[in-house]
């Protein structure tokens, strides 16, 4: 199957709920994305495959020339077949014909093989408080 990739695509809360509970393990959310990420966000990624959502990425920003990736999601059932790395190639693109200039992530140590090879960040020092 083909898999379509949108800058700003229109989803529903409930199908990106659904996304998320099957991607990342968890029971089904009632988060009102479209909300979230108007409010937060410089666009995000949907990946759509025969109609349905079967990836996701946001992109926040600071307003200028930082933006960061959050919740790259991907359905179970397409894991493994580049999506990922392909939402985040698309967010990339994106946030570089915005004009920002840095592109930032943060991740558990179990996905580090994915930022680092299938995406291309770079290892850097950060910094994190837990709050």
């Amino acid at each position: 199957m083909t898999i379509k990739y949108e800058w700003r695509g229109d989803f529903g809360n409930a199908a990106l709920n659904a996304l998320h509970a099957d991607g990342f393990g968890h029971p089904v959310a009632r988060t009102d994305w479209r909300a979230r990420l108007e409010r937060h966000s410089l666009g995000w990624v949907c990946a759509w495959e025969d109609g349905s959502l079967v990836g996701f990425v946001n992109v926040v920003w600071d307003g200028g020339v930082h933006a960061f990736v959050l919740d790259t999601v991907v359905a179970r059932r397409c894991q493994g077949r580049g999506v990922g790395a392909a939402l985040v190639a698309t967010a990339a693109d994106e946030a570089r014909a915005a004009q920002c200039e840095w592109l930032h992530v943060d991740f558990e140590e179990h996905l580090r093989p994915f930022y680092f090879d299938a995406c291309g960040f770079s290892e850097t020092t950060a910094g994190l408080i837990a709050l």
